[in-house]
């Protein structure tokens, strides 16, 4: 049996349709054919029955296919790990973060980590903070970073990093007061998936007539703020470079607002599994 054979068929499977398998493949029509029934000889039965025009899977085909799928994915996965040992790799890690941590304090960690352990591939997944934990759950990924709480059971999580939320204004403001900023520039507000609403109930305590303009994504807000359009609440990690760079301005504030809490992710049932070894 062919690793060739069993791809045509997931191929044609999927597509219940040789022609279309074949320009999938890049392959002839007769040559799908033909490993198909090679591969129907192997097993010594039929996968696929005529309805009309059409090709269906027998029960046989229906049968055999989720097996043929683990075997082609043993045999991906067991070159691709060969590949790596031939590259000089023993291990591969696979990371999925959150786009603010992502941006910010994930290319120091990524670099101290291939410095220490070189014979190890990383992979990065990056993806929206709800997605990481069902990644975990999943296996998709060895761990995850966030900012937020995971929902899914069997994801255990532990706080790496805690900063406070600071105010990010252009940096031509020059000395000035957060009560001055948030009187005459607009709040960016929901740039973050965490932590605004426990947030905007404290500014607005303290300065009710404030203006808002909601923006989804963190580097769109810092662009704007440089922009002059507004200012916002940040983690300090998001804004380091561009504070060290003289484009944007950290200003002293009068109420201490909600920290920002970074959580690394793993999988309950691997986590146990590794404290075994």
């Amino acid at each position: 049996m062919e690793i060739k054979w069993l791809k045509t068929f997931i191929i044609a499977a999927s597509y219940e349709n040789f022609r279309q398998a074949s320009e999938d493949l890049f392959l002839t029509q007769p040559a799908v054919s033909k490993h198909i029934q090679r591969l129907q000889q192997e097993l010594g039965d039929n996968l696929f029955e005529k309805k009309g025009k059409y090709i269906a899977l027998t029960e046989a085909g229906r049968f055999f296919l989720p097996h043929a799928q683990k075997m082609v994915r043993a045999y991906e996965e067991g070159v691709g790990n060969f590949k790596l040992w031939k590259q000089g790799y023993n291990r591969k890690l696979t990371i999925s973060a959150a786009p603010q941590i992502a941006a910010s304090v994930l290319p120091s960690l990524i670099k101290q980590f291939v410095e220490r352990y070189p014979h190890i591939e990383v992979t990065v997944n990056i993806t929206n903070s709800f997605q990481v934990g069902k990644d975990i759950s999943d296996r998709r990924s060895d761990i995850g970073l966030t900012r937020m709480l995971p929902g899914q059971a069997d994801v255990f999580y532990e706080l790496i990093h805690k900063e406070k939320a600071v105010l990010v204004a252009p940096f031509s403001v020059g000395a000035r007061t957060e009560q001055e900023l948030l009187s005459s520039y607009r709040l960016l507000t929901n740039n973050h998936p965490v932590y605004w609403e426990d947030l905007l109930l404290q500014i607005k305590a303290c300065y009710p007539h404030i203006q808002l303009l909601p923006v989804t994504q963190v580097e769109i807000t810092k662009r704007f703020i440089e922009e002059g359009l507004g200012v916002s609440y940040l983690p300090f990690s998001m804004v380091k470079k561009e504070v060290e760079n003289q484009t944007l301005s950290v200003i002293s504030q009068q109420k201490n607002y909600p920290a920002f809490f970074t959580h690394v992710y793993r999988n309950k049932r691997r986590n146990r599994r590794n404290k075994a070894v």
